[in-house]
């Protein structure tokens, strides 16, 4: 059961740094107008410099449509404001079907779901943390997980201000929820989306 507030909830705890953070700053905006939500903006030098930003909606998947809408919105943005020098291609995604995890929200809603979750620092001598998504409360994400000196799975918090990375693990269950859900051609995929080159 959640601790906070909806609108809590539904704020990105995971925060992009130096020129990505300047873009999702840009976006995030641009891609709530649209009734949509912001995941994640990174930069990688494939095909030059590439600018992935994720999206998608909080009751489901983006469409193909909804990531060229962002793509023509956001594109005379970033433009005008010239965060990076030189030219880069701008590719507009959903997170996929392994999505990262990047709202308290998306504990609740992705529980009974395997996750992997990496600290920014260690907890217990350790950092990186796999097991069952069990929801979210009092500020941390519940994962079930097997202890060592423990027969059962036990169920642990990590406080979401410690959370570097969070994501969902690839599964046969996960698999057939995105089958079942009837979503788009590759489940959300990041073959859904659209590369536009802002050179």
């Amino acid at each position: 059961m959640a601790d906070v507030a909806d609108g809590d909830l539904q704020q990105r705890f995971v925060r992009e740094k130096g020129i990505a953070a300047e873009i999702a700053t840009l976006a995030e905006p641009v891609i709530e107008d649209l009734g949509l939500r912001l995941v994640r903006v990174s930069i990688s030098a494939q095909n030059g410099t590439t600018v992935q930003i994720m999206a998608d909606r909080a009751d489901g998947a983006i469409s193909i449509e909804d990531c060229a809408r962002i793509s023509r919105q956001l594109s005379p943005l970033l433009d005008a404001h010239d965060p990076i020098r030189g030219g880069y291609v701008l590719e507009v995604s959903s997170p996929g079907i392994a999505r990262p995890l990047v709202r308290p929200s998306d504990f609740e809603d992705w529980a009974g779901h395997e996750a992997k979750i990496e600290l920014k620092e260690m907890i217990d001598g350790r950092r990186r943390f796999r097991g069952i998504l069990e929801g979210y409360q009092n500020g941390e994400a519940l994962l079930s997980m097997t202890l060592k000196d423990y027969d059962e799975p036990q169920t642990i918090g990590l406080p979401v201000t410690m959370i570097e990375e969070a994501r969902l693990v690839l599964t046969d269950s996960l698999l057939k929820l995105a089958q079942t859900a009837n979503k788009t051609d590759d489940a959300g995929s990041s073959q859904d989306r659209t590369g536009e080159n802002l050179e």
